[in-house]
């Protein structure tokens, strides 16, 4: 059974940094495409940023480009998320999600992935 898992989340004042993980269980994440969503309380669940198969392109919406970067190591089965310069707009729960899509492309569908963790929260003070 496939599981993703985030951890890093937690409270942070503006204009400082966190660094999410996303683990996977089950499988590999080597070789598919991740994505990273997020969730503010009374919003729709929205794409932050995602990761082809290989690391070779990335997307980002345009609220984080500049501050965010995603990356994978595969050989730690982790795909990651640096915020810098975090916002008070970026508090939300943040999820990361496989798609089973082997040497696939990155999207920012949320009907693109398949696996989900349960997202871990991010709060960024004023």
């Amino acid at each position: 059974q496939v599981q993703v898992a985030e951890s890093g989340g937690g409270l942070v004042q503006a204009g400082g940094s966190l660094r999410l993980s996303c683990a996977a269980s089950g499988r590999t994440l080597a070789g598919y495409p991740m994505g990273w969503f997020r969730q503010a309380p009374g919003k729709e669940r929205e794409s932050v940023a995602a990761i082809n198969w290989n690391g070779g392109t990335t997307y980002y919406t345009d609220s984080v480009k500049g501050r965010f970067t995603i990356s994978r190591d595969n050989a730690k089965n982790t795909v990651y998320l640096q915020m810098n310069s975090l916002k008070p707009e970026d508090t939300a729960v943040y999820y990361c999600a496989l798609a089973d899509k082997y040497f696939g492309q990155a999207s920012y569908s949320t009907t693109f992935y398949d696996y989900w963790g349960q997202g871990t929260q991010v709060t960024v003070s004023s």
